[in-house]
């Protein structure tokens, strides 16, 4: 248990660091635009606390909570609506329909990442953690774990990915 409290200490060292560098990059270059980038850094760490507590738990399909096991978009829901309380709709292509799209190049933690998996475009998404990880729930057989974008596997079937950004600003502008 110590092991694990010190990768997520790690982990969270090292999503803070890339988005406070990102966040005064923007800052210089849009100042108009400042306000909305700490609230989105401080939503994607505990986008990525959540969802790496989570790691070890059983792939079930159709699963949407730690006690029956994730899919893979129950798991990436589940995240969401535990660290910011968006609703997101259960199935990976209909969350691909939601935020904004990002450049693979300019991915950032909290970031969700979509594959065609299923010969289906964005049959399978994750949520992408830094340096070319991400954090899913993969198949029969396995549990929520961390894998390399970067491997063959992944490389070859990666359709894209979005930023919930703007769905988060959507969501609690909702509410108001």
């Amino acid at each position: 248990m110590m092991k694990f409290h010190a990768f997520l200490l790690c982990v969270a060292f090292l999503v803070q660091v890339p988005a406070q560098a990102a966040e005064s990059d923007v800052r210089q270059s849009a100042p108009e635009k400042s306000e909305a980038i700490p609230s989105w850094a401080n939503t994607a760490q505990e986008v990525l606390i959540n969802a790496l507590s989570l790691t070890g738990i059983k792939y079930r399909y159709g699963g949407k909570s730690p006690e029956t096991g994730f899919d893979c978009s129950g798991f990436v829901r589940y995240v969401f609506q535990q660290a910011t309380s968006m609703t997101l709709p259960h199935g990976a292509k209909a969350i691909s329909q939601l935020g904004q799209p990002v450049n693979k190049e300019q991915l950032q933690p909290g970031d969700l990442v979509f594959f065609n998996t299923l010969r289906t475009t964005f049959s399978h998404v994750g949520i992408y953690v830094g340096n070319h990880k991400f954090i899913h729930a993969p198949s029969s057989g396995g549990s929520v774990q961390i894998v390399d974008m970067s491997d063959t596997y992944w490389a070859k079937r990666f359709n894209g990915a979005r930023r919930m950004e703007t769905q988060l600003h959507a969501d609690s502008s909702d509410s108001h």
